[in-house]
């Protein structure tokens, strides 16, 4: 049997709505200092929280705020020419969570070469199963 443990107490003078105009100031200034510890640790994690930036900042009408050609500038440059694929970071390894990451972040594909990122994306499919697996790409 589990036991639950209360960590949190909430306070009632607490919001108790979001604060949008406050969350998406954080998120359009989050990353402007690329000198900044959160920003340097955080490099692995580069593609997720770009995707997950503009998705916040799309959900709460605030896009337009996102520096999208700098965006696209930084998505471009994860493309392996090698592979063809994407990773979270320049010089980072290509994973197919970042290819589709990428790709559906601005809806936009005239960025990439499309034959080896076709390539890359065809050399993961397993197969036998019909599923992926980035690390087929490099056996």
């Amino acid at each position: 049997m589990a036991f639950t443990t209360k960590d949190v107490v909430l306070k009632e003078d607490r919001p108790r709505t979001i604060l949008l105009q406050k969350h998406s100031d954080y998120l359009a200034g989050y990353g402007l200092n690329k000198d900044d510890y959160e920003y340097c640790m955080t490099e692995y994690l580069r593609m997720s929280g770009i995707y997950w930036t503009l998705t916040a900042m799309e959900l709460m009408g605030q896009s337009s705020r996102m520096p999208k050609e700098e965006i696209i500038q930084f998505i471009a440059s994860c493309q392996d020419s090698e592979s063809g694929g994407v990773s979270a970071s320049v010089g980072h390894d290509p994973h197919m969570l970042w290819v589709m990451s990428s790709l559906s972040m601005l809806n936009r594909i005239h960025w990439v070469d499309k034959k080896t990122l076709e390539e890359f994306i065809l050399a993961c499919q397993d197969t036998e199963t019909g599923g992926f697996n980035w690390l087929e790409y490099f056996s």
